[in-house]
């Protein structure tokens, strides 16, 4: 069975400022793809891995910040990326807390204000 995430799509306004911040947060490259109509900035993708990859993604009229989807990426250990937000530019909306047996998350807010999260395992 596969993991129901299978895509997701981050909503900016401002597209060279949203790469450098989660290019800084999470030290992943991300990869410009060509689309008509809008930009789009993928980030890594292993098509035989665990997960779902998407993207940041620029459209003209369509809105950014306050979205209800929350997208979290995977860490080693999120503290250390939670660590980056504020000086990427973003906002740290919740340290590294512990969930349990699921480990730890992080929360924090993009330049764009959106909000996403940052997972680790022990």
């Amino acid at each position: 069975m596969n993991n129901p995430v299978g895509w997701f799509e981050i909503h900016v306004q401002d597209m060279a400022r949203a790469v450098s911040f989660y290019q800084a947060v999470l030290q992943l490259p991300l990869e410009q793809l060509e689309f008509p109509g809008m930009q789009m900035w993928t980030f890594p993708m292993q098509p035989d891995g665990k997960g779902a990859s998407g993207a940041l993604v620029q459209r003209d009229g369509q809105p950014s910040g306050g979205n209800s989807v929350l997208v979290y990426f995977s860490c080693s250990d999120c503290a250390e990326q939670a660590g980056r937000i504020e000086a990427a530019g973003g906002k740290l909306l919740q340290p590294k807390m512990a969930i349990g047996e699921y480990g730890f998350i992080a929360l924090g807010l993009d330049p764009d204000g959106n909000c996403f999260g940052l997972h680790s395992m022990p």
